[in-house]
């Protein structure tokens, strides 16, 4: 059976901030009108380059597991508004 990282308090919040931050350090570099382009480098086959913010919030992968929930929120809230309004990460 696998073990369940248990995380809480202090370190938890931090852990968590520090994976939003990531993303969104990552993304607002597309913002505006003078956004700027985004090189994302995938396991197989050419580098894709983007200005959407919600394509590069899609490609992050943090490998702690703690950041890596702070980016999926972040994830998921782009993506949501992305669906319902266009790319929510711009407006």
């Amino acid at each position: 059976m696998a073990s369940k990282l248990i995380d809480f308090d202090v370190e938890a919040r931090s852990s968590l901030k520090k994976g939003v931050d990531t993303l969104a350090n990552s993304v607002k570099v597309t913002l505006g009108p003078k956004g700027r382009n985004v090189v994302i480098e995938k396991k197989w086959g050419a580098p894709t380059v983007t200005k959407d913010g919600v394509t590069v919030a899609k490609e992050i992968e943090l490998e702690d597991a703690v950041e890596n929930m702070g980016a999926q929120m972040v994830r998921e809230v782009a993506s949501k508004t992305s669906d319902i309004a266009g790319d929510g990460t711009t407006t």
